[in-house]
């Protein structure tokens, strides 16, 4: 079961893929992905036990060096949060609709973690960078109050890192919007 991610974000296409060669070499973990995100950056994110993805990312930072944007390690991911990379959260009725958006693609993994840790919530995606500019965003669902909680939550450190570019949360929404955020 994998427990911890890691994630590094570079601007450097060439020296990405080095990378992600040198973390997945570095210890015992798995690719997520490894990919390009407007605005020419890329980002790799692995997955593991705690001490596997330390040294994954250690590694990783090592090797990319200059080339380097950003950086996280989070212990004990919630499994919501990567099942929302493939919308793989069954979700059987909506209450509420929460939107967090980031200037950046580490803020809104992060604040999907904290979401989903903070308050009865179920995420619905995590959009990270490709085709919106290199902007991230979450989407999340549950009733209104856990919504709100929610957002709250996973918003504070990207509001005070400013990080955060808005957030919305809409009660009852229509079925139509529903679907199209899907």
């Amino acid at each position: 079961m994998l427990k911890s991610i890691g994630m590094i974000e570079l601007n450097s296409i060439a020296r990405a893929v080095e990378t992600a060669d040198t973390m997945v070499k570095a210890g015992d973990v798995d690719l997520i992905f490894s990919k390009p995100v407007c605005p020419g950056k890329y980002i790799i994110m692995i997955a593991g036990d705690v001490g596997a993805v330390k040294s994954s990312v250690a590694a990783g930072l090592e090797k990319a060096g200059q080339f380097a944007v950003e950086n996280f390690i989070i212990p004990n991911v919630n499994p919501q949060v990567l099942n929302a990379f493939n919308g793989a959260n069954p979700v059987e009725r909506v209450n509420a609709i929460g939107v967090m958006e980031f200037f950046n693609i580490a803020s809104s993994i992060i604040a999907a973690d904290k979401a989903v840790k903070s308050a009865q919530v179920k995420l619905l995606d995590i959009r990270l960078g490709i085709s919106i500019g290199g902007k991230s965003y979450v989407v999340l669902t549950g009733d209104v109050s856990a919504v709100n909680e929610a957002v709250e939550a996973a918003t504070v450190a990207a509001k005070e890192a400013g990080t955060l570019i808005n957030k919305a949360v809409i009660s009852n929404p229509s079925e139509d919007l529903f679907v199209s955020l899907l």
